[in-house]
């Protein structure tokens, strides 16, 4: 009875060794699935840290686009600015070089003008100088007019000797008419 009783005993003992054990081995596994679920929540931030900093690179990258974007469109803008300066100095250039020949064209017309009163003042001479032509043959007709009464008077007798006096005369008399001609037309 006695042995029965302890061996019944050492069979318990043995039986909540055994329980011991494996609620331990139970509780080291539980352990262990809750290690390996931290770790693969450790895994899953790490992950999503990955992806939030791929997110962050992507938006820098977005930025860059951006900030490139808006260099070209500066550089288009300074572009425009200077083809609106190349048109202005294009506008300036017309505009001097207008006037610039609007002032030849005056020039022209200012020695076309001159041409002008030269050859109105030159055919004015000329003019002038055949008055005086015709005056000086219109005064050779008189003198061969009056030459010619001359011989006429000689002819009939009338005294050479007051004949020369009274042409020598008539020769004083047209020499004082041409004199105050002359003083007239100066």
């Amino acid at each position: 009875m006695v042995e029965y009783r302890k061996m019944k005993t050492r069979i318990e003992e043995m039986n909540d060794i055994s329980d011991r054990e494996e609620r331990e081995r139970k509780r080291e596994k539980e352990r262990e699935r809750e290690r390996e679920r931290e770790r693969e929540r450790e895994r899953e931030r790490e992950r999503e840290g990955e992806r939030e900093r791929e997110r962050e690179r992507e938006r820098e990258r977005e930025r860059e686009r951006e900030r490139e974007r808006e260099r070209e469109r500066e550089s288009e803008r300074e572009r425009e600015r200077e083809r609106e300066r190349e048109r202005g100095r294009e506008r300036e250039r017309e505009r001097r070089e207008g006037e610039n020949e609007r002032e030849r064209e005056r020039e022209r017309e200012r020695e076309r003008e001159k041409r002008k009163r030269e050859r109105t003042r030159e055919r004015e001479r000329e003019r002038e100088r055949e008055r005086e032509r015709e005056r000086e043959r219109e005064r050779e007709r008189d003198r061969e007019r009056e030459r010619e009464r001359e011989r006429e008077r000689e002819r009939e007798g009338g005294g050479a000797e007051r004949v020369r006096e009274s042409g020598a005369k008539r020769e004083r008399e047209r020499e004082r008419e041409r004199e105050r001609e002359r003083g007239a037309e100066r």
